[in-house]
């Protein structure tokens, strides 16, 4: 965990609230954000993160709460804040028939920079991304990785203090990803950048100084990824069976323990987990197919928090479209 001392936070929302038509996409949902922190919001496509990012990058305001950013009020001060603010959208925004340093170049002189000092803040950036040797290459010509990392340069060309970032391993390969998370670092350890970024991957989020789980609008949980894992109350075992449901039942009346029943999956929370796996194994032989022991990941947390698994979640929205 990153050490962020006690200071002002740098975001907090406090009941934020907001409709499209009758559906409820955010429920009253208050965070708050310390600086030079890396905060994750994690949840399934449609669960509202994406909705909620929309809101913090000004670009709509919600049916109610408020929000503020570096203590400015995020409705009343949108001009200031916009300033203070790095959006990287998980569409790209790179002119992608202009070269890198052209693309830099322009984004700089919406925010009022030109001439010297603009041409050393693109040279900084090139340097700290190193894109310094494709500087004149047109962006269509890049990696999905390089043009990620230009769109993150980009967005720090006026020296923004809050990064947002819509789902930005999007398309990216694991090496991709992970040069990705060492430029995030690398802003929140030496430049004191404050991120906020949403993602529906796990590994992700597990990287993140703080997560907040979001589904159907409402915070389900948060806190630091280590603190969430530790809740679930031990190791999970995941028994497969083919009427798991009735297994179940049974399992919870024999041996005295809480169960969930996913599919054709058992999950059961035991801080002795290779043990009451015996224990599962002599009381009911014959009728489990499978069984696993894990340490508990955030998928067990989201599980546990919405009696459902993420990706599942993501199915039922893509069928409801």
């Amino acid at each position: 965990m990153h050490d962020i001392g006690k200071q002002s936070p740098a975001l907090t929302t406090d009941n934020l609230t907001h409709c499209y038509g009758e559906r409820i996409a955010l429920d009253r949902v208050s965070l708050e954000v310390a600086p030079r922190q890396i905060f994750g919001l994690l949840g399934p496509n449609g669960g509202g993160k994406t909705t909620l990012f929309r809101i913090l990058s000004t670009l709509v305001k919600p049916r109610s709460g408020s929000a503020k950013i570096f203590g400015l009020d995020l409705l009343r001060d949108t001009a200031v804040l916009r300033h203070r603010l790095g959006v990287v959208f998980q569409a790209p925004s790179l002119d992608k028939k202009l070269k890198v340093r052209e693309n830099l170049a322009h984004q700089g002189r919406l925010y009022g920079l030109t001439g010297g000092p603009l041409r050393e803040r693109i040279d900084h950036l090139l340097l700290e991304f190193n894109l310094r040797d494709r500087a004149s290459d047109l962006v269509e010509t890049l990696s999905g990785g390089l043009q990620r990392r230009v769109e993150i340069a980009k967005s720090l060309i006026h020296r923004p203090e809050l990064l947002l970032l819509d789902e930005p391993s999007t398309g990216l390969d694991p090496r991709a990803r992970i040069d990705l998370w060492q430029t995030l670092y690398r802003l929140r350890d030496q430049q004191s950048v404050t991120v906020l970024l949403t993602t529906h991957l796990m590994e992700e989020a597990e990287r993140c100084d703080r997560v907040a789980i979001i589904d159907h609008g409402r915070i389900v949980a948060e806190g630091e990824p280590e603190t969430l894992r530790a809740g679930i109350g031990g190791e999970v075992i995941s028994a497969r069976a083919r009427n798991a449901s009735s297994l179940g039942e049974r399992i919870a009346e024999s041996l005295g323990v809480e169960v969930s029943v996913l599919n054709d999956e058992v999950r059961i929370e035991q801080p002795e987990g290779a043990r009451f796996i015996s224990r599962l194994m002599e009381g009911f032989p014959g009728e489990i197919d499978s069984v696993t022991l894990a340490k508990p990941t955030l998928e067990d947390v989201f599980i546990a928090k919405t009696g459902r698994r993420l990706r599942e979640e993501e199915e039922e929205d893509e069928v409801a479209r």
